[in-house]
């Protein structure tokens, strides 16, 4: 096996694993501004809540503020009665006296139904309240989680780059010029494994030529995706064929 393939199969694995780390703390703010999005739409559905309570209890307070005054004009039409000066305006009095306490009837059934509405309001906000406590608690659990992650994280990341550096160190010159250029085009995916005669990341199948090339530990190009190939460690010469 071949020195540069050896190196290029170390630098490749420390790409990923670099990829991976990254893209794990990259995550971990997006995983606690979703949770925070969540926790200020509970915000809002609790605030709605509270809102249609108040507008469902100054309804019922107007509402029964009109069957007082239906009732009050009804006990004036009766004491009217009395003082008819004809049976035309006793029937009359009779006529609006049924039409007020109709009137108060249909209010009385409304305000049945605004005060049940308003015990179903009551029902929405505690469990408004029950839902947005939770999605707090989720919060704080997400954002201490990623915090304590981050640090575990980064630590490795600085691990990597050290172990990096490294590897890219024993690079010959020629050699770290090309991948050089290669991480900055396509970074971590800038490299891939020889796999049953194809590339390991495109599965182009690779000519016998190439493979030949590559068994020698010459530099071998992906034609088709253009990754920089190298044989995995358990490959021996002849073993692509």
């Amino acid at each position: 096996m071949s020195a540069l393939a050896a190196s290029l199969r170390e630098l490749h694995r420390i790409h990923q694993q670099l990829s991976d780390l990254r893209d794990r703390l990259r995550r971990g703010p997006k995983q606690v501004e979703a949770h925070t999005v969540n926790v200020t739409r509970l915000e809002a559905d609790l605030a709605a809540a509270q809102a249609q309570l108040k507008a469902g209890k100054v309804a019922v307070d107007q509402k029964q503020l009109l069957l007082k005054s239906s009732e009050g004009k009804v006990l004036d039409l009766k004491a009217k009665l009395n003082s008819a000066n004809n049976n035309r305006e006793y029937q009359a009095l009779l006529e609006q006296i049924a039409a007020t306490e109709m009137a108060g009837s249909v209010l009385a059934d409304e305000i049945l139904e605004a005060l049940e509405q308003v015990d179903a309001f009551q029902a929405q906000i505690g469990e408004a309240q029950t839902k947005l406590a939770k999605g707090k608690e989720e919060l704080a659990r997400a954002t201490d989680a990623v915090a304590a992650q981050a640090g575990e994280l980064k630590n490795e990341v600085t691990r990597l780059e050290a172990e990096l550096r490294e590897a890219e160190g024993v690079l010959p010159a020629d050699v770290r010029e090309t991948y050089n250029r290669m991480v900055k085009s396509k970074g971590s995916d800038c490299m891939a494994k020889l796999e049953s005669d194809s590339c390991g990341g495109c599965y182009q199948q690779l000519t016998p030529n190439m493979i030949n090339s590559l068994q020698l530990g010459h530099m071998v190009f992906c034609k088709s995706c253009g990754r920089l190939l190298y044989t995995p460690e358990d490959l021996s010469i002849g073993g692509a064929r």
